[in-house]
């Protein structure tokens, strides 16, 4: 039988994990799809006012100082970048191209879904280490 060249899934098919003892979610899109050539997560928060993206940089704790884009699919979130607030209401994408640039999210609305798609620019993409 042959392979479909396609999968698809619902989000709300995707088995989210609880990532901290927050109420924050992620949801495991790149190890669901078996994706090798990019790192794809969701995080999902239900309350307005919670972390929805922890402040980091992609040089920093093993990451592999990857460029991100990040689409918030539902709700609303507030993006600060290198000190700099972004508003993104659902439908929006934000594009962190420098590495080295603190980033952090929270809800600015209850259920608030953000999609989050990472890789070096010019390297081969590696799993990084906290997804083991």
């Amino acid at each position: 039988m042959e392979e479909k060249p396609f999968q698809a899934a619902h989000i709300s098919r995707i088995e989210g994990r609880r990532f901290d003892e927050r109420a924050r979610a992620r949801v495991p899109v790149r190890e669901y799809f078996d994706i090798g050539a990019f790192g794809v997560n969701a995080y999902t928060v239900a309350e307005a006012g919670d972390e929805l993206v922890e402040a980091h940089d992609e040089p920093s704790g093993g990451a592999d100082g990857h460029e991100e884009l990040y689409f918030v699919s539902a709700g609303h979130a507030v993006f600060t970048v290198k000190g700099e607030e972004v508003d993104a209401p659902a439908g929006t994408f934000v594009l962190v191209r420098d590495p080295g640039a603190t980033r952090s999210a929270v809800t600015a609305a209850p259920d608030t879904t953000v999609l989050i798609v990472g890789a070096p620019r010019g390297r081969v993409y590696r799993v990084a280490p906290w997804e083991y």
